[in-house]
């Protein structure tokens, strides 16, 4: 059933996403704010995998090392996407407030964004049976 399969990946995608947007702000007490976005994307990523493999397309009895090729190839695509939307909203947002808050809400929007294509692409791409 699709609609499920969107619920549990909206589900899995919301615990990635809180270690994406969680860890980011460690990362930013060592890195630029454009790093401290890739490697906690990383982390999302890695979390996402996991996740997504067993709960929501349930993939495990297939090759893992195929998976994870797709599964980066479509990620590097929203990670372009995360990262456009992330800079440009921070300079807009940055006229109306302070630096952390326009940083940390451009964020915010930039890892929601993703959220459509990469459902596609990882039904349709990644964890294909």
């Amino acid at each position: 059933m699709p609609g499920a399969q969107f619920f549990r990946f909206l589900l899995a995608g919301g615990v990635a996403a809180a270690a994406n947007y969680g860890s980011r702000f460690v990362f930013s007490a060592w890195l630029p704010y454009p790093a401290a976005i890739a490697c906690a994307y990383a982390v999302g990523m890695i979390v996402a995998f996991a996740l997504m493999r067993r709960y929501v397309f349930f993939a495990g009895g297939q090759p893992m090392a195929p998976q994870i090729a797709r599964f980066l190839a479509v990620n590097a695509l929203a990670l372009l996407q995360t990262l456009l939307v992330s800079l440009l909203l921070a300079r807009w947002l940055l006229s109306l407030v302070d630096a952390d808050r326009a940083e940390a809400l451009a964020h915010l929007a930039g890892v929601a964004v993703p959220v459509f294509t990469s459902f596609l692409g990882h039904r349709h791409a990644t964890f294909r049976s």
